[in-house]
């Protein structure tokens, strides 16, 4: 049995990004203890083997596959979800995408695909699911920033740039929808290691340099993420809203990421 602070029993989640490796952990976490999800993602084959795996758990499971490039498929999978499920008290945000590239090859089309899922449907997705949650009494947004909100790497910038506005959206939103009873939050997080971040730490050096520089001494799991994304859709932290809950394993105490590449 759960600490009622912690209850999820009944509550009505959306998921974006549902079928990545953190989307799909944040999914059956919210399943597990008892709340209804539905996961969108475009990957259709991947979104059912989510949607199936966490099927068995206490809550129940809807999944849609649709990409969230504009407001329109925004509003459409949010209203979707709210049908699906009866209700919508909980959004989480992880859906991302990244090219890696230097800022002389950043081309208008790698700038545009990255702002349209990072930065441009969290918005959008957050805007559709305000009236929802405020007809009902209020709800809970959490969304995915990123450390490079913060702290400047080389070769994400226009990842970063979406990441920092994630932030700035999440402190927005929060500050326009208190009254509504909507809290909204973000984590950022530094590495977590999953398929989207293997270029990254996918060899043995770079998984040594990871280690060696990161203060707590290796990346994290993408399990060490749940607990805070738990924290922020549940009532243990009903007096916080429009902050950011950085989980780095002490980069920011002072890691030496100065050689970053």
């Amino acid at each position: 049995m759960f600490d009622p602070l912690f209850d999820l029993k009944q509550k009505r989640v959306l998921i974006t990004g549902g079928a990545g490796t953190l989307g799909a952990l944040i999914a059956k976490a919210f399943a597990e203890r008892g709340a209804d999800v539905t996961i969108q993602d475009l990957n259709e084959e991947r979104l059912d083997e989510v949607r199936k795996s966490i099927s068995g758990e206490s809550g129940k499971a809807f999944s849609i596959s649709a990409d969230l490039s504009s407001p329109d498929q925004c509003a459409s999978v949010v209203n979707e979800a709210n049908a699906l499920m009866g209700g919508l008290d909980i959004v989480i945000n992880t859906a991302g995408i990244n090219r890696r590239k230097p800022i002389t090859e950043v081309t208008e089309e790698d700038f545009n695909a990255i702002v349209s899922v990072n930065m441009k449907a969290i918005y959008f997705i957050s805007q559709a699911a305000h009236p929802i949650m405020k007809a009902a009494g209020g709800g809970v947004i959490v969304n995915m920033s990123s450390l490079s909100a913060r702290y400047s790497f080389n070769t994400i910038s226009v990842y970063a740039a979406t990441k920092a506005a994630v932030t700035s959206i999440t402190r927005s939103t929060a500050r326009e929808w208190a009254k509504d009873k909507i809290r909204v939050n973000c984590i950022e997080p530094s590495v977590i290691k999953t398929d989207f971040t293997k270029p990254l730490w996918g060899e043995p050096h770079r998984t040594k340099w990871f280690d060696e520089t990161t203060p707590i001494g290796r990346l994290s799991n993408p399990d060490e993420i749940i607990g805070s994304v738990i924290f922020l859709a549940t009532d243990a932290s009903s007096y916080i809203t429009g902050q950011s809950i950085v989980i780095d394993g002490g980069i920011l105490s002072g890691g030496d990421w100065d050689s970053y590449a």
